[in-house]
């Protein structure tokens, strides 16, 4: 016989994900498992995000663990201090830090046939072997560090990242900038405009900037807001108005779809520049803070302070485009040099829906199969978004065609059910291999790429060219999953075990290479 892995189960990642699956492994009676973490704390983005201003923009009651309901938040859209505190204690309840290695990067994962297991190699030499491997890293795998724009490197001022804020660095007085509009810089805008001398934000493409229903839950209404009946059914409704919402988009026939994507982007426009018109004082600021795109082409953002910041005297938008950044600040498409002490680079992350983000060689399954050549050849796509074929004995719990318009919490308690599901399953079998099989995710992918058709038309037709992280580099939109929530939900708890194969155990040499 073959010496036994180090472990049943390796957790690759201590966000929420990591979390959920380790919690709902304990719930199964699985306690043979380990979460592998590559900082020193726990919390995924809530760790590495402390930029000022950094808070959910989603209702508190949508962002927690259906097993772990908070009734003392203390905003209806908490910062990210107490999101990240409320992890821990998840966490903490659910006994999981025992099983926590903190400082574990693993950069390589190989599957070996003989031995039936994993072997993950991590950045510091050691080797972990598992039987099973869950892949907990998230939807924002790394930030992006070089923002891609000529001269980076030659700035001689203070650079500033949404992931790595130093709290540090004074910014009173100082001249900064900020190079993108997205969901950070929405935050870090009016945040830190008070204290600064001069903010110039560099805007490539305006975002869809809502007004955001937050406000303090205070002794008075933390009883009633707090109450799990109350959360209850206020999650119930939100996910009742995603369910209807996606049912439109997903099964209206195309023709009528795409009817009603006119006239909704048409509407939204029209009503977003009256919304601009009452906040907004500047016309130059309000025609370029309205975007050319749909409502939907985006994540839309939520802020009561983002556009009123351009209300500011010292805050200004420059909407054309940056074609250098200099030794002393930016230089634009329009002939302008601006000076800076600082740069603010709020421009996004490798995310689990780009196909480049999947190295070559970083996983490797059985005869050779590697996820990333896999992807870069035949594009994104994954069983029920969790399992590929030639991945043995793995799952990840985001994965391509993911993401279901809820809060990420609903996401990943789904896809960790379905993969504690598969290995309890094989855990009372008895089988040393459970992978799922090639017509069964072929089967999967074609379903997902009908039912994603009037989703395709929105973004490749009604919006081409649009820069957004929700089409990839290969034209697809695997960010999105074109089911509902609670099929999503439904799917986990009780997808066919015939789609998976199943094989037994085998006794061999652990050194044996698949």
């Amino acid at each position: 016989m073959h010496p036994s892995p180090d472990y049943n189960v390796a957790i690759i990642g201590a966000g929420p994900g990591g979390i959920a699956a380790g919690a709902r492994l304990k719930q199964a009676g699985n306690d043979d498992f380990v979460i592998l973490e590559r900082a020193s704390e726990l919390g995924g983005s809530w760790r590495d995000n402390d930029y000022p201003g950094i808070g959910v923009d989603v209702p508190c009651f949508t962002y927690q663990y259906s097993f772990a309901k908070n009734r003392n938040w203390s905003r209806m859209f908490p910062l990210g201090a107490e999101v990240k505190e409320y992890h821990i204690g998840v966490a903490r309840q659910h006994g999981l830090f025992p099983h926590i290695r903190f400082g574990v990067d693993v950069v390589k994962e190989v599957w070996h046939n003989g031995a039936q297991l994993w072997r993950l190699y991590t950045a510091s030499g050691e080797t972990i072997t598992a039987r099973f491997v869950i892949s907990a890293i998230g939807a924002f795998i790394n930030p992006k560090i070089d923002p891609g724009i000529p001269g980076f490197e030659s700035f001689r001022g203070k650079v500033l990242r949404p992931t790595a804020w130093d709290h540090s660095y004074d910014l009173t007085g100082k001249r900064v900038g900020v190079i993108g509009t997205g969901a950070s810089s929405v935050q870090i805008t009016p945040s830190i405009a008070p204290r600064v001398a001069t903010l110039t934000v560099f805007q490539r493409t305006p975002v869809w900037c809502l007004p955001k229903p937050d406000f303090r839950i205070g002794p008075a209404l933390r009883p009633l807001v707090g109450s799990p009946t109350t959360q209850t059914v206020l999650h119930a409704t939100a996910l009742g108005l995603v369910e209807m919402l996606t049912r439109m988009l997903v099964y209206t026939p195309p023709r009528l779809a795409n009817a009603a994507m006119v006239v909704m982007d048409g509407g939204a426009r029209a009503l977003y520049r009256g919304y601009l018109r009452a906040v907004v004082r500047d016309s130059h600021a309000r025609r370029a803070l309205l975007p050319r795109y749909g409502v939907l082409g985006k994540r839309p953002t939520l802020s009561n302070s983002f556009l009123q910041a351009f209300n500011r005297d010292n805050v200004d938008l420059v909407d054309a485009a940056v074609t250098e950044i200099t030794p002393d600040g930016v230089r634009t498409a329009d002939g302008r040099t601006i000076e800076l002490d600082a740069l603010v680079l709020a421009v996004g992350y490798e995310l689990f829906s780009d196909p480049e983000t999947y190295r070559r060689g970083a996983v490797v399954g059985a005869n050779g199969f590697d996820l990333g050549a896999f992807y870069a050849e035949n594009r994104l796509q994954a069983y029920e978004s969790v399992a590929v074929h030639g991945l043995p004995n793995r799952w990840m719990l985001v994965g391509p065609y993911s993401w279901t318009g809820t809060g990420w919490h609903f996401m990943v308690e789904s896809s960790a059910q379905h993969a504690v599901r598969a290995i309890t399953e094989a855990n009372r079998r008895g089988v040393g291999v459970v992978e799922i099989s090639a017509s069964a995710q072929r089967d999967y992918h074609r379903k997902i790429r009908h039912q994603g058709r009037n989703i395709q038309h929105y973004f490749n037709v009604r919006n081409r060219g649009l820069r957004t992280y929700y089409v990839n580099s290969q034209g697809d939109m695997p960010y999105i999953r074109p089911t509902t929530a609670i099929q999503s939900r439904r799917a986990a708890a009780s997808y066919p075990f015939d789609d998976y194969e199943w094989h037994p155990a085998v006794a061999s040499a652990l050194g044996e290479a698949g």
